[in-house]
């Protein structure tokens, strides 16, 4: 209805996922390649809780369309199935017919199926969507496939996609030898405010939007505090808002939009001007360190001239901040970049750098930047690093300059949007037994917004890569660690 009016190609907030509209910010895209890994290369179940809505659905549809050729994939979509039944649609997805009606029988005709493929060089997925609806008996019918193998492998992965829930139902006690089959846990985070002013851009940008923002920044925030994050109620809202200004005869989405999506869809209204009393109470009490910094003198206001250092004070002896750039791309990536804009159809990654500084303030904390601005409408606001984060990027872009483009490495931790100060607590949180000099950090323009990345290790093998990822702590694994090659970075 409102496309020609947008000038939109087609729909872009349907809720039925659509792998062509999948949005790589939030942690998604890391996630996604994270999964891929663990099915690939590991040997126990996955497991990927969120809350509804937050797109589980489709990062299993993104598994299944990125799965390789020579991986066969059963999908289970209705989860009410009981545990004869989810055999029977076992032995149906692998072709066997078992003609006596024995669950055993039906087993163990299922395990040889299974190692007559592993023989001829494939194996076999199993994601499993909507888990915690499964009833118990059923999830210990899974925990029973997943103890089909060779005398070496497994030879079924398993998994599971639940609310937060299936977290609650593996925690039982009669589930503990289920739960402890599980060796990877993902987690949906609901989007942030910065990341849903980004998916907006994104989805509309797919769908074949070329103007300015059409979401006006006020209207950004309202829509992400009323729809919590949640990617599914993001694409209500953000549709009916789209058919309240289209029926206005308007071109940009304000509150007034917002709040009338808001109300048709029957979702609670954010309160007008009100604070939490947390946030009150953080509010207060930094404004009350600012002051008493500032009536002492020992607080330096952006703009102010630099005050005179203190009698007996050299002021060589006072740190500077340090500014780092990133090489600018070519002018054929430059092009490249600029073509998968106008197309639409890629989700952004770490493939598309332009020229981004890192400043390295006086005082050794990092400050947090202004929110990056889309591709094309102007340089990138510099992006503010602690001292940690610094001297690990200061050898980074010689490094992705001189290693081979298929060497690979392990992705640790990856910072969308203004909160690159993260990476200096999560590099000192690192186990001391991790190999310091082979840590690296990179800082990426996406677009629509800024990345900073923590990257280890250099291997030219991806089986030696693999090794050292099976190596990592445990709480590193779970966190999302996966492997990655190095023409990612160019």
């Amino acid at each position: 209805m409102y496309l020609e009016h947008f000038g939109l190609q087609q729909a872009p907030f349907r809720i039925t996922p659509n792998t062509g509209f999948f949005f790589a910010g939030g942690r998604r895209g890391p996630t996604l390649e994270a999964l891929e890994f663990a099915v690939l290369h590991d040997e126990g179940i996955v497991k990927v809780s969120g809350e509804v809505g937050s797109g589980k659905t489709m990062l299993c549809r993104m598994m299944l369309s990125r799965l390789p050729e020579q991986v066969d994939a059963i999908y289970l979509a209705n989860p009410t199935l009981g545990p004869d039944d989810l055999l029977r649609l076992f032995a149906e997805e692998l072709g066997v017919s078992v003609p006596a009606d024995n669950a055993g029988v039906r087993l163990l005709e299922i395990q040889k199926a299974l190692i007559a493929r592993y023989a001829a060089g494939r194996r076999v997925v199993t994601l499993v969507d909507e888990a915690h609806a499964m009833p118990a008996a059923s999830l210990e019918q899974v925990r029973l496939l997943s103890n089909l193998e060779t005398a070496n492998h497994k030879l079924l992965q398993i998994v599971l996609f639940g609310q937060p829930e299936l977290d609650e139902i593996l925690a039982r006690k009669s589930m503990r030898q289920l739960r402890d089959r599980v060796t990877q846990h993902f987690r949906l985070a609901p989007l942030a405010e910065d990341e849903v002013e980004g998916y907006l851009d994104f989805r509309l940008r797919t769908a074949g939007y070329r103007g300015p923002r059409l979401f006006a920044p006020a209207a950004v925030r309202l829509l992400a505090h009323a729809s919590d994050g949640l990617s599914r109620r993001v694409n209500v809202i953000a549709d009916k808002a789209l058919l309240s200004a289209y029926s206005r005869g308007e071109h940009l989405v304000v509150t007034r939009h917002v709040r009338e999506a808001i109300r048709d869809c029957e979702y609670p209204m954010p309160k007008r001007g009100r604070r939490s009393v947390p946030a009150l109470v953080v509010a207060a009490a930094l404004a009350l360190t600012i002051y008493l910094l500032a009536s002492r003198g020992l607080l330096h206001v952006a703009g102010d001239e630099t005050p005179a250092v203190a009698a007996g004070v050299e002021a060589a002896t006072t740190p500077t901040a340090r500014t780092l750039r990133m090489d600018a791309p070519s002018t054929a990536a430059a092009s490249a970049a600029a073509d998968a804009e106008a197309g639409g159809s890629a989700a952004p990654d770490d493939r598309t750098a332009v020229p981004v500084e890192a400043t390295v303030p006086a005082s050794g904390q990092s400050t947090v930047p202004a929110r990056a601005p889309a591709r094309g409408s102007g340089p990138l606001p510099k992006i503010t690093l602690g001292p940690v984060a610094a001297d690990l990027q200061a050898g980074t872009p010689e490094w992705v300059a001189n290693t081979p483009e298929a060497h690979w490495f392990i992705q640790l931790r990856t910072v969308d949007g203004p909160r690159p100060a993260d990476i200096d607590a999560f590099v000192e949180s690192l186990p001391a037994d991790l190999d310091r000099r082979h840590l690296r950090v990179y800082v990426r323009d996406l677009g629509w917004a800024a990345r900073v990345g923590v990257i280890y290790g250099d291997f030219a093998e991806r089986d030696d890569a693999g090794a050292a990822l099976r190596a990592l702590p445990a709480e590193l694994r779970g966190s999302g660690a996966y492997l990655r090659q190095v023409r990612g970075l160019r």
